[in-house]
């Protein structure tokens, strides 16, 4: 396997696009909640720069058009985005011991669903241009995509804009569905998560839940007993 970062960089590019693509339609759909907060197209292009979370972002803006204090803000997107903690966590196991900590503080700022998932993906140790091959990308598609929502949001129907949000959902189900046809053990761990979230989604009780904390529960809780009963040797990582 080629491990030059120049490759990586190249081949994180290649695969950022896609995700670019769908980063541009889900980001102009919170463009048109920043704009009815009230924010102005700068102040949400720095929200994405700082923050690259789709259900973040968009319970900072609600929160913002309900005048909400600092604290509550902050409260919340500690919660909706906690989830990240246990994607770096599992991120860093990818990583080789003698990677500079500066690397390890950049990934971490951009580790997103989709990136995650392409990251994870790499059957070896991962390389740190891989990534940032996908965030050069990625990320400006994210601002702009903000930015001009802001502007241009009230040209296109609100019934177009949702349609093209969808596309992300797609593009994320393109990433595990190979690694799932290569292992059974994770098309079943897959599989019986999806079937347990529909569940906890309707489900009397956990349904009132917010959804980054049945995120949260249900990757501790699966990721765990799958570790416990399929563990992953040293040299398979």
């Amino acid at each position: 396997m080629n491990t030059s970062t120049s490759y990586w960089l190249k081949k994180g590019i290649h695969n950022g696009m896609p995700i670019a693509l769908g980063y541009l339609a889900v980001s102009f759909t919170l463009g048109i909640a920043a704009k009815n907060a009230g924010l102005t197209a700068l102040q949400a292009a720095l929200a994405s720069i700082t923050c690259h979370a789709s259900a973040g972002e968009f319970a900072g803006f609600t929160l913002i058009a309900a005048l909400a204090t600092y604290t509550e803000i902050a409260v919340m997107e500690l919660i909706i985005n906690a989830r990240y903690f246990l994607m770096s966590c599992a991120l860093s196991q990818k990583l080789d011991n003698k990677m500079p900590f500066f690397h390890r503080l950049i990934m971490g700022l951009f580790v997103t669903d989709e990136i995650f998932g392409l990251c994870v993906s790499v059957p070896e140790k991962l390389n740190p241009a891989y990534m940032y091959g996908m965030v050069l990308v990625a990320s400006p598609a994210w601002v702009l995509g903000t930015y001009f929502g802001v502007l241009f949001g009230n040209i296109l129907p609100a019934s177009i804009v949702s349609a093209l949000s969808v596309g992300l959902y797609g593009m994320f189900i393109a990433i595990i569905i190979p690694p799932a046809r290569k292992n059974k053990i994770v098309a079943c761990v897959v599989a019986i998560s999806m079937i347990i979230s529909c569940i906890f989604s309707y489900a009397p009780i956990v349904s009132s839940i917010s959804s980054g904390t049945r995120i949260i529960i249900l990757t501790v809780v699966i990721s765990l007993a799958a570790a416990v009963l399929f563990p992953v040797k040293e040299n398979e990582c």
